[in-house]
Order: structure tokens, then sequence, then C-alpha cells
């Protein structure tokens, strides 16, 4: 178990200087970001995104500057933001926020990377801040992200602890309720509880918890409200007969993890059965699939060929997965368009699903970390379908 989730320094000066490297190999003599996720995986500054932009300016040859309106400036220095802070005063704004970056890096005439997710406002602004640098995009930074540090896989070791958790305790409502006698809890009942499971569990195991969008919890639908794979909670309750989703995660250290399962009420039905088993062996063959060299579209294609051999094509709505880090969805994606091919020390998702319409979805998803010879999953909470079906 992990007494704090921050990572240390090192790690910092390690990975900055992983990127200046390959600053070199793409003739680039600074990479520029104001992604959130991006300027925490290369500072380890946390921040709520708002209008007032925080950027990582990490040139080649110089310190990494990270720009920050006054009012985080505190506390980024409580998170031992790993670069030289700069400060701009967002009131009474009379300059633009990035006209302070400018000044602070010095003259720069080079070449600077941006990631495309900046917005054309504030790219306008960058090139007001560098007038005699030449912009390029690039996605140096993302592409970073793909292969995750031994410090990374242990926080997503235990945030895939802490989902499981989450599962359990989801699971142990609804069977408590049915013990009861009484009526089955709501869908947005059974997510506070859950969300309230994962959040104590975090901070009752750790002492400096890096908060972000989502520290614990995820959606919870069920029976036709589980067919639209996105819903969210409402106030059905369960049922007797129907199925129910638990999609679910955890942000340890800023590292997510996710994890699904889809239950059952009930002794289930054939088609219950035919569904939940073609998902079930699309999940275990495209867990099989992910393997160092492979392509994304591949697993992808090799995962979802089995629903489509098991007659349940005109069900899918979604790829194989996605990558996860510091988004809970990020590149590269487990889909037909991207041929990224896999390598050690990424993590994915894994998580194929069908959705009938008027009856209900079924997803199973596990985090997976590509190892040297193929995959494991970081969540374990079980998959078969006798640990899925909730007797009544």
């Amino acid at each position: 178990m992990l007494d704090t989730q921050r990572l240390p320094a090192d790690f910092y000066r390690r990975l900055q200087d992983d990127i200046r490297a390959q600053l070199a190999e793409e003739a680039l003599d600074a990479v520029l970001t104001d992604d959130p996720e991006d300027v925490a995986y290369l500072t380890g500054f946390f921040h709520h995104p708002n209008e007032r932009p925080a950027v990582v300016l990490l040139p080649a040859d110089r310190a990494t500057l990270l720009l920050v309106p006054e009012l985080e400036r505190e506390y980024a220095q409580a998170q031992r933001a790993a670069a030289e802070i700069v400060a701009y005063p967002e009131f009474p704004g009379l300059q633009p926020p990035f006209s302070y970056l400018g000044a602070a890096a010095e003259p720069t005439t080079g070449r600077i990377g941006y990631a495309g997710s900046i917005t054309v406002d504030r790219l306008d602004q960058v090139r007001a801040a560098f007038p005699k640098a030449t912009l390029v995009r690039t996605d140096l930074v993302m592409r970073a992200r793909f292969h995750k540090r031994p410090e990374e896989i242990a926080l997503h070791a235990e945030a895939a602890r802490i989902t499981d958790l989450m599962l359990a305790a989801g699971r142990a409502l609804v069977e408590d309720a049915v013990a009861a006698g009484g009526e089955l809890p709501s869908e947005a009942e059974l997510a506070g509880h859950i969300t309230g499971v994962g959040t104590r569990t975090m901070y009752a195991d750790h002492a400096d918890v890096v908060v972000v969008s989502l520290l614990a919890g995820g959606l919870v639908y069920s029976g036709p409200n589980s067919a639209r794979p996105h819903a969210l909670p409402s106030g059905h309750r369960l049922r007797p007969g129907e199925t129910f989703m638990l999609s679910l995660g955890c942000a340890v250290g800023g590292r997510f993890v996710e994890g699904e399962r889809t239950f059952i009420l009930g002794e289930p039905s054939a088609d219950q059965v035919r569904y939940y088993e073609a998902v079930r062996q699309a999940q275990q063959t495209g867990g099989e699939a992910l393997r160092p060299g492979v392509a994304c579209s591949e697993a992808n294609r090799v995962c979802l060929d089995v629903i489509r051999e098991a007659g349940l094509d005109q069900y899918l709505r979604h790829r194989q997965g996605h990558g996860i880090g510091l988004g809970m969805h990020e590149a590269p994606w487990l889909s037909d368009g991207d041929d990224t091919p896999l390598a050690e020390g990424m993590v994915v998702s894994n998580e194929p699903g069908i959705y009938i319409p008027g009856h209900a979805g079924y997803r199973i998803s596990d985090s997976m970390l590509i190892t040297s010879d193929g995959a494991r999953p970081f969540t374990a909470y079980p998959r078969s379908l006798d640990d899925v079906v909730i007797a009544l």
C-alpha cells in the first residue's frame, strides 16, 4: 500500500530529461502544452481546468517553466511542482497570460512544438508571446504518456485494488437488500454508495491524496437504461430478472483504472446467458490478443469478431477499448482506425460490450498492462457467469 500518491522529484527529473532527448529527435527546441493531463504528467501539478491557463514550457537546454495564475501559485508550490513557477496576475488582467511566459523564457527563435488540444485563441497568444519562434504541432508528450514507468504502474495497481473493492461493495448492497426482503436500491442510491466506499477507502489508506475530476465512482445502470452505453444513474430501482451494470473506476496519484461488470438479478434466461457469454468470451479473447507488436486495430478486430461470429454484431456500438493513464480515456485506441503497435508498459481497457435496445447492455471491462509477452489485468473481480448471478 502507498503512503503518498505523489511521485518524487526524481521521477519528474528523469521524465523531463527523456522528453528533452525526444525533442532532439523531432528537431524541436521546446515543447509547450496547456492540456491539464500533460501539465500533471510533466510537473506533478494537478488543477481544476478553467479559463485561466496553466501551461508547461519544456525547453531542450533550459529549466522547465510552469505558467500558472497567481491564484494557483501557492497550490503549485504545495504540490511541489517540478518546474520553475511563473505566476501571472489574472486581476486586473491587463496582459495576456502567455505574455508572461514569453518574457520568462528568454528570447526563443527556434521550433516550439505545441499540443494539438490547445484552443485557437490560446495558440494566437503563444504566437504573440514568441513572435520569432516557429510553432509546430506535435503529439510528443502524448506518445511519451503511452509508456507507464514503474512508479506509475504501482499507482494503477492501487487504483485497481480500490476499484475491485467498489465492485464488491455494489454487489453487497444489492445482496443485503435481497436478504432483507425490502425494495432493491435505485441506480442513484447504488452509485452513491459505491462512490462513498471508494472515496472513504482512498482517504483512509493514503495521507496525500491527489484529487482529480473522478476520484472514485462511475456509472450505474440497469435494465433498458444499460442499453445506452454511457447513461447516467437514474432513480430507477433494480428489479428481479433485470441485469445491472457497474461501470466503475478511480484514480490514485492521477492514474486511472476502470473495472466493469454486468450482474444478473435472479436465474438468468437463455437470452441473458447467450448475451453474457458472448461478451465474456470476447473479453477473454481480446485480452489474449493484447501483446507487444500487435496493432491496436488488430486486437480490436480479434476481440469483436467473437461477437460477430455469435450473430450479435447488430448490437455492437463501440470498440474494444482505449488507453488509460492520466485520462480515463486517452490514446492509443483499440479500434479499427488506430494501427499503433502495442508496447510493453502501455495500459489499455479491454471492454467489449453489446447493447440490446429495450432489454439491457452487457459489458465486462478490465484495465490491462501490456507486458513483455502479453497482457495482464490490473482489476481482478471475477467475471464468470456464476460470479455475476445474484440469487433471489
